[in-house]
């Protein structure tokens, strides 16, 4: 794909309070973990999965760029979880080292926020895959509450011939084809892929899951899966939003100083999340 190629383009993101890079343990290796805290006292803490599938990119150049603006723009600390990639690491590593990130977040909320404050799953792409995954492991693990989910074009299903996915206008910065490498790359076993782990739109329930922003690309091959899962979520008794980026394509939103979809994007995602926080104050 072409963000690893544009990443540095997107140059240094805004400063904020405090940088913390540490290592997480995973099951049979490490992984980078980032932590960005806003001036001020935290609101909220916000864990971000980034996208890739499950192969490319990573916390550096442009997820750093974005997590910085998030934790500004929302006044949220903003823990980057840099899980292992596929081949090298294929599934389940991705989805067991986004929990240890975000079960080490739980545990270590008293250091980056006050007490109280809402914890946020977030991640676009694969990383919205596995930030949805990561509400229905805490469910069904009785693990972290998470109080709020935000999925940026997310990957909700393993099928390959939605009518967005066969729209030959989708075929931009991401194409079938590139999603057919990246499935490939993570899960070879195409019956495996069917897994709710990979596929979050297959779980049996979704019921009980956190309020959700699901943010869709126009011109996207998973629009269709990103607008089921939201009428999935919503069909299951779950708050939902559903946006759509009009005119934009996948990868919109790493794209920061590249594409000015970018900046509407993350505007639209601060507020939903300074909305929300709003309102889980009000109810505290």
């Amino acid at each position: 794909m072409s963000g690893p190629i544009l990443a540095g383009m997107s140059g240094p993101g805004p400063a904020v309070a405090s940088v913390q890079n540490i290592k997480l343990e995973g099951a049979g290796g490490q992984f980078r973990t980032r932590v960005l805290t806003p001036e001020g006292t935290p609101k909220a803490i916000i864990v971000y999965f980034h996208g890739g599938g499950w192969v490319l990119g990573d916390i550096d150049l442009q997820y750093d760029h974005l997590g910085r603006q998030l934790a500004n723009m929302t006044q949220s600390t903003v823990v980057l979880v840099n899980y292992r990639k596929a081949p090298e690491h294929p599934f389940p590593t991705a989805i067991e080292d986004g929990y240890v990130g975000l079960t080490w977040t739980d545990e270590h909320a008293a250091e980056l926020a006050p007490e109280g404050a809402p914890l946020i799953v977030a991640g676009d792409s694969a990383g919205g895959n596995i930030s949805a995954v990561m509400t229905l492991w805490a469910r069904d693990k009785q693990g972290p509450k998470i109080d709020y989910q935000v999925l940026v074009y997310p990957v909700t299903d393993c099928d390959l011939n939605t009518a967005s996915y066969l729209a030959p206008e989708n075929q931009l910065l991401l194409s079938r084809d590139t999603m057919v490498w990246f499935w490939d790359h993570y899960i070879p076993d195409e019956q495996a892929r069917e897994n709710p782990g990979a596929s979050p739109l297959r779980a049996a329930s979704h019921a009980g899951l956190p309020p959700a922003l699901v943010y869709v690309a126009e011109c996207d091959p998973l629009h269709d899966e990103g607008v089921a899962y939201a009428k999935a979520l919503e069909a299951a008794g779950v708050p939902v939003a559903l946006e759509e980026a009009k005119g934009q394509m996948h990868a919109y939103f790493q794209m920061a100083k590249i594409l000015p979809g970018y900046d509407e994007g993350v505007r639209l995602v601060a507020e939903h999340i300074n909305e929300f926080i709003a309102s889980f104050g009000e109810e505290g």
